[in-house]
C-alpha cells in the first residue's frame, strides 16, 4: 500500500488550492484523488464573481486574502503562463428602503473599517458606472472598485498544475469508496484504484460530503442545492466588461448580475434554490415560468431587458450548510482528518484563502484567518455564522 503524508479528496477549486498550498508550504508527499477530472464538477458551474463584500467578518478576511491571489495569480503560483481570467470591473451593491438597508450599511462600514476600498455612490454616480440600470429606488449604493469576476476552471487547473510542478500526485477518474481507520485515527482511504495510507486526510468533497459522514458515522450538516444561471441578450443595452458586477438586494431573488461578453448579461438568484435528494452535477430542468419570473425582476432594474432573449442557461449545485457558511477544520475527536465543506456559493471567491488556511492547519501551522468560527460544533452550540441579509450566498 502506497503511503502519503497527506491525501486530499477532491480536485475542484478548493481541493486544488489545498494541494498547491500544501506543496508551497513544504509538504513533500501529497496525493489528490478526484472522481472525475480537475475542476470539472461544481467548479465548472461557477459564475466566477469576486468580491470582498460579506456581512460575516471572517468571510471578508478570507475574501481579502483571496483577492490578492486572484489579482496577482501568475506571481502567486510562480508561473508566468498562469491566468485566472480576471476581469476587474468593480462591484456595485444597492438596497432600497426596507429590511436590507441597515445590514448593507453595516457591512459597507465593516469593509471600510478593515481597510478595504469601498465608496458610497449617489444615483447619478451609479448610473455613470452602470448606465443600463435604473437606480430610482436605491436608498444606499456601495461600490467596490477592486472586484470583478474570473474563470473558476482556469483557477482550479492553475492550482493543480502548480501542485504537480511541486511534486503532488493527482489521480483523476479515481473514486474514494471508504476510509481506513485505527480507533479514532484516520490512516488511509479505500479507492477504486486500491488503498492508500496517509498521515492526514483532507476532505474537500463538496456536495459528496455526506459520503464522508457515512464512513465516519458522524452527522455533517450539508445538502446539495441546485441554482439556475441565465445568460440574457439585449442588443440595445449591452452589458460590457467595463461595467461593474451588480448585486440587487431590492429584488425578490436578491439577483446578481455581470457581463457575459458581447451583448449578454449573466444573472442568477442569491437566495435558496432547489434541494436535491442526492449529490449530482447533471444539468437540471429550467422551466419557462422560472425564466419569466426572473426576467420580470431583471426588467425592473434593467428596463431595456424587458425585450431580452435567453441566449443560454445552466444549473450549478451548492453544498449548503444550515447557516450558509463553510465548515473548516476537524471533526469531533476524529484524528488525522481535516475537512472543508459547505461553501454555500462562496467557494470560488474564497478558494485561495481557504486552501491556504486548510493547508496551514493540516501542517500544524498558525492560520492566517482563524478556523474557530467555522468549526463544526457551532451547529450544536448555536454559535452560527448567520449573515445579516438572511439565508443566501451573500453571507
Amino acid at each position: 500500500m502506497s503511503h502519503y503524508d497527506f491525501i486530499v479528496i477532491g480536485a475542484g477549486v478548493i481541493g486544488a488550492s489545498v494541494a498547491h498550498h500544501l506543496a508551497a508550504l513544504g509538504a513533500q508527499s501529497v496525493l489528490v484523488v478526484e472522481r472525475g477530472t480537475i475542476g470539472a464538477g461544481t467548479t465548472s458551474q461557477s459564475s466566477g464573481l469576486l468580491r470582498t463584500h460579506y456581512s460575516v467578518r471572517q468571510n471578508v478576511e478570507l475574501a481579502r486574502l483571496s483577492w490578492w491571489a486572484f489579482n496577482n495569480f501568475a506571481d502567486y503560483l510562480g508561473d508566468d503562463e498562469a491566468s485566472c481570467g480576471l476581469v476587474k470591473c468593480g462591484y456595485l451593491i444597492c438596497s432600497p428602503e426596507g429590511d436590507k438597508l441597515e445590514p448593507l450599511r453595516a457591512s459597507l462600514a465593516a469593509q471600510r473599517d478593515m481597510g478595504i476600498e469601498v465608496h458610497l455612490l449617489d444615483k447619478a454616480q451609479a448610473r455613470e458606472r452602470l448606465p443600463i440600470a435604473n437606480f430610482d429606488d436605491a436608498a444606499l449604493i456601495g461600490y467596490e472598485p477592486e472586484a470583478g469576476f474570473a474563470d473558476a476552471y482556469l483557477v482550479a487547473t492553475g492550482f493543480a498544475r502548480s501542485a504537480r510542478r511541486h511534486g503532488v500526485k493527482i489521480m483523476e477518474g479515481v473514486t474514494v469508496t471508504g476510509i481506513v481507520r485505527e480507533g479514532q485515527r484516520i490512516t488511509g482511504v479505500e479507492t477504486s484504484a486500491g488503498n492508500f495510507s496517509c498521515g492526514t486526510l483532507i476532505s474537500t468533497q463538496n456536495i459528496w460530503t455526506p459520503e464522508l459522514a457515512g464512513w465516519l458515522g458522524v452527522p455533517l450538516p450539508v445538502k446539495p442545492e441546485r441554482h439556475t444561471v441565465l445568460a440574457l441578450e439585449c442588443d440595445g443595452a449591452a452589458y460590457s466588461f467595463k461595467m461593474p458586477a451588480f448585486k440587487d438586494l431590492g429584488s425578490a431573488g436578491m439577483l446578481y448580475y455581470r457581463s457575459y461578453g458581447g451583448s449578454q448579461m449573466l444573472v442568477s438568484e442569491g437566495v435558496i434554490g432547489e434541494t436535491l435528494n442526492s449529490p449530482e452535477t447533471e444539468q437540471g430542468d429550467i422551466s419557462l415560468d422560472y425564466v419569466v419570473e426572473v426576467g420580470a425582476q431583471v426588467a425592473e432594474r434593467f428596463p431595456a431587458y424587458e425585450a431580452a432573449g435567453l441566449a443560454s442557461s445552466w444549473t450549478g449545485v451548492y453544498d449548503v450548510t444550515p447557516d450558509w457558511n463553510p465548515v473548516l477544520g476537524k471533526v469531533g475527536d476524529v484524528e488525522g482528518l481535516v475537512v472543508g465543506f459547505g461553501f454555500s456559493g462562496h467557494g470560488f471567491k474564497l478558494s485561495p484563502g481557504i486552501g491556504k488556511i486548510l493547508a496551514q492547519h493540516a501542517l500544524g501551522l498558525p492560520t492566517d484567518v482563524s478556523l474557530a468560527p467555522y468549526a463544526l460544533d457551532r451547529f450544536a452550540s448555536g454559535a452560527l455564522l448567520v449573515g445579516k441579509y438572511g439565508s443566501g450566498a451573500v453571507s
